[in-house]
């Protein structure tokens, strides 16, 4: 119960916070912008049952279409229209607002398929910041749209995107693989295996498309080797920290370990293993996505981590979400222990003067320090969104958007 009261105070000031603070984001996107902000406002009100937060839920959306109107024009999913327009529909969805999706967002359709048409740099499958992103949109308006000829129109783009990631794979054998910049400063190319920017983000996008009929033809086989490719990688030494690493150069070299988090590393590819497993009614796969969730449960040591902060991307509640979100799916003790014990790690990093709700953002690279973010994927908002599915009596669906749910 103490552990209830302080998550519920938690929650509160991350409110208040947003509150001072949202309008301070210049970006639209679902993950980095408004129309993520936002989502925190839907869900805290339907658990507190104070409209007051989803009006300013609704703002914050009639913001984004304002901001498409005057001009924005940044398509991804990560900070632009793609994943703004994305929030708007799974907001209509869950029934927080009441709009007509069909006439509000097709307009926005060829905008957005001519940018999958131009994307054609080496990472163009980037979940965040490429196609992919764009296609699980598309695969959203699919889904919900009551009119026949949009539901063909989103067919025939999902099915582009598609063909181009096919035609992009490098096949040998059994498996497939997607070549990208590892580091561009380093002219260092690979394989990038993390859920954020890499091949999971591509096996997760592709098990949600295996099981519709009008996509299976094109998807399954393709599905299967590149779940082939990932599997074929894994850490063949006990004793490394984790199953599998971040990213395999095109030299067959493997980075030393992968980080504990959603955007790298073992939780994000065993996620997509689990919903590949699951589609594909394969449970050698879904036991392989098991075993390397169980293994990352004992991983607790800032080395063996390397988590600094609480965020979802690569922090705390990201790791606390994932394993809560496995218990449900399971039933399994063992991730109910690690969400529990991640969530009072994370309650023990609300520790900045400055930050909001105690947590600040650390930022690595040239410009590494600390700093005060209110998104979903590195702010308060999703940890607030965490700590709601942590919470809640009701089933919460937000996580869509991190290739989670």
């Amino acid at each position: 119960m103490r552990e209830e009261n302080i998550l519920k105070e938690k929650l509160k000031e991350i409110d208040l916070v947003i509150k001072d603070h949202y309008n301070e984001s210049t970006d639209i996107g679902v993950l980095s912008g408004i129309s993520g902000i936002a989502l925190f406002q839907f869900y805290y009100a339907k658990y507190t049952g104070e409209e007051i937060h989803a009006d300013l839920g609704a703002a914050m959306l009639s913001e984004v279409i304002e901001k498409i109107n005057e001009g924005y024009s940044f398509p991804t999913f990560c900070a632009g229209i793609a994943g703004g327009a994305w929030a708007i529909e799974h907001a209509t969805e869950e029934g927080f607002i009441d709009v007509d999706c069909d006439a509000l967002l097709s307009d926005l359709d060829d905008f957005l398929m001519e940018n999958v048409t131009l994307t054609v740099n080496e990472n163009f499958f980037d979940f965040l910041h490429g196609i992919q992103g764009i296609g699980f949109y598309f695969l959203k308006r699919y889904q919900n749209t009551k009119s026949d000829g949009l539901r063909e129109k989103y067919k025939r783009n999902i099915l582009h995107i598609v063909e181009r990631l096919a035609s992009a794979s490098i096949p040998h054998g059994d498996t497939v693989k997607w070549e990208s910049y590892l580091s561009r400063e380093e002219d260092l190319k690979g394989f990038n295996i993390g859920l954020s920017h890499g091949m999971s983000s591509i096996v997760n996008f592709l098990s949600r498309l295996v099981s519709y009929n009008d996509f299976k033809a094109e998807t399954e086989s393709l599905l299967k080797k590149a779940v082939n490719f990932i599997i074929s990688i894994e850490y063949n030494n006990a004793q490394q920290v984790s199953c599998f690493p971040d990213w395999i150069t095109s030299n067959n070299e493997k980075s030393d370990s992968c980080r504990l988090g959603w955007c790298y590393g073992d939780l994000g590819i065993a996620l997509s293993l689990w919903r590949a497993g699951q589609v594909l009614e394969d449970t050698s796969i879904c036991d392989k996505a098991i075993l390397v969730m169980k293994k990352a449960c004992k991983r607790t040591t800032t080395e063996e981590t390397r988590i600094n902060d609480a965020g979802l991307c690569h922090g705390s509640y990201g790791v606390m979400h994932i394993f809560n979100y496995m218990y449900k799916e399971t039933g399994d003790d063992i991730f109910k222990e690690a969400s529990e014990y991640w969530m009072q790690e994370s309650l023990a990093m609300a520790v900045h003067d400055n930050g909001h709700a105690g947590y600040m953002q650390w930022r690595g690279g040239e410009d590494a320090g600390w700093r005060n973010e209110i998104n979903l994927l590195e702010g308060v908002s999703g940890i607030g969104l965490a700590i709601l599915s942590y919470l809640a009596p009701f089933e919460t669906k937000w996580d869509e958007c991190l290739l989670i749910g």
